[in-house]
């Protein structure tokens, strides 16, 4: 039932939309652009809307059930939101909560005094079941119009080979100056995806932050969110169920440290939700061979996630912010977990090789699905290079995607290259979990306030300042020892 709903409304949307065009126009007047859906809260029952328009107007959503659209949105249920003017164009928000779970919708965005719609888009709600899948991309960062799309394509074969997937995840950097030109052309080449699917957006670095320039409030103004536990000073983190399954976002601009209201944040969702499979999605990786793993963010980041995420029982972390590939084995106190069992599967109707239980977190850098990609950085800080399990350059190789399927008790990730000019698809990684038993937990309730929080900011930043010290002494030392060995 799951898979037949999610090919009606995919099946419709191409149907309807014409290849990509989802721009509406009123006669003489405006335009409707960078449609997005994403996950609001609960992925049975909540999503957000966000879309840009030239001129001032009205904040509008039409939304039937699938099985209830024919061609027109008499008997639509309306919703009304809000509108924000930014970088000389308007940003318009809806955000809706009581959406049945298992359903596909199809709904159109615009202004209803107007009469100014955007196409019909679609999107189908979770259905509470044991069973999940995504997609996740990292770092299109495109510097022109043809990199745009060449990223579109590695999109679109991930869609090719997981079909049933239920959200996309982008890991931050889609866009790499951050224009409004670049964001346009981001949302027309990846529209049929965009307006198909529901979102998992992650703020990274080049999507605006007050250290790029002054660049601030644009992701806020991109994506509809629920920012309700958000308490940055920019960017966003929030978290969301889907199946058996929890997520939470972090937002890796809020930095120099990482405010303790986020760290509380993240330790207070991730102890409160029973959920027997905990996933962690962010931009910086801390788990990385490229350029970036020796900077002093990434190293104070390091120092600080490192030991929360092995306190909260994480299963995988994915990330993306250094353009090449990485997947750790089972990783815990910075070491890798040595005493793990391993058991062979079907799953899929192909034999997996699972690890059982084991008692630490996965962590996997799915390259880029742009053209900017970076080589293997050898010197990366101890013990990076003998934590993974793969790494590699994508560099002449093509754009990377990954999927992960969860059915019950077993995770699947897996890792795909596709050819720049061929646009063939190869599968070079996969790594599986089964998890028979969910750990019991103790929920906490620390405070999650910015202003109460505030005063531990200095003692947070000298502390991460003096870890960075040593972590670097460290760093020093083995770059000279590597030095001598050759």
């Amino acid at each position: 039932m799951k898979r037949t709903k999610r090919w009606i409304a995919f099946l419709l949307a191409l149907l309807l939309l014409c290849g990509g065009m989802y721009t509406a126009h009123a006669e003489g007047a405006d335009t409707i652009s960078r449609i997005s859906c994403s996950v609001y809260g609960s992925g049975a029952t909540g999503r957000g809307f966000c879309w840009y328009t030239e001129q001032a107007g009205g904040s509008d959503l039409d939304l039937l059930k699938t099985a209830d659209f024919h061609g027109d949105f008499s008997g639509a249920a309306a919703y009304t939101g809000r509108a924000n003017k930014y970088r000389g164009r308007w940003s318009h928000q809806v955000a809706v909560t009581d959406l049945a779970p298992g359903t596909a919708y199809t709904y159109r965005v615009g202004d209803r005094a107007k009469n100014l719609w955007s196409e019909p888009c679609t999107f189908v709600t979770d259905d509470g079941d044991t069973q999940v899948s995504f997609l996740a991309i990292a770092d299109v960062q495109a510097r022109d119009r043809e990199e745009f799309f060449q990223a579109a394509q590695t999109l679109r074969a991930g869609m090719e080979t997981l079909p049933d997937a239920e959200f996309v995840v982008n890991l931050g950097d889609y866009v790499n100056k951050n224009t409004n030109e670049e964001w346009d052309t981001y949302f027309e080449a990846f529209a049929f995806a965009n307006n198909t699917l529901t979102g998992v957006p992650v703020a990274g670095n080049h999507d605006g932050n007050f250290t790029d320039k002054f660049n601030t409030n644009c992701f806020k103004n991109t994506f509809c969110l629920d920012q309700s536990a958000n308490r940055s000073l920019e960017g966003i983190y929030y978290s969301f169920d889907y199946g058996n399954a929890h997520f939470a976002v972090l937002n890796t601009n809020d930095m120099y440290p990482m405010s303790q209201a986020q760290k509380n944040w993240l330790i207070n969702d991730m102890t409160q939700s029973p959920a027997r499979w905990k996933i962690l999605l962010m931009h910086r990786s801390i788990y990385s061979a490229g350029k970036n793993i020796n900077k002093p963010d990434t190293i104070v980041q390091r120092n600080l996630l490192l030991p929360i995420i092995d306190r909260l029982g994480i299963d995988l972390v994915l990330s993306g912010h250094d353009h090449m590939y990485l997947r750790t084995a089972p990783m815990k106190g910075d070491r890798r977990v040595e005493d793990v069992t391993y058991v062979k599967e079907v799953f899929g109707g192909e034999e997996l090789t699972f690890a059982v239980q084991p008692q630490g977190t996965i962590y996997a850098m799915p390259a880029t699905a742009g053209q900017k990609r970076y080589t293997v950085n050898e010197n990366a800080i101890d013990p990076i290079l003998s934590a993974a399990d793969r790494l590699f350059s994508t560099r002449d190789k093509g754009g990377c995607f990954a999927t992960v399927e969860i059915q019950d008790d077993r995770l699947v990730y897996k890792a795909y290259l596709v050819d720049d000019e061929t646009l063939e698809q190869t599968l070079v990684d996969t790594c599986a979990i089964k998890k028979p038993d969910i750990p019991a937990g103790h929920a906490t309730h620390l405070d999650q306030s910015l202003v109460s929080t505030v005063t531990a900011w200095p003692c947070n930043l000298v502390a991460a300042l003096v870890s960075a010290l040593v972590s670097y002494g460290k760093l020093l030392g083995q770059v000279l020892q590597r030095a001598v060995k050759k």
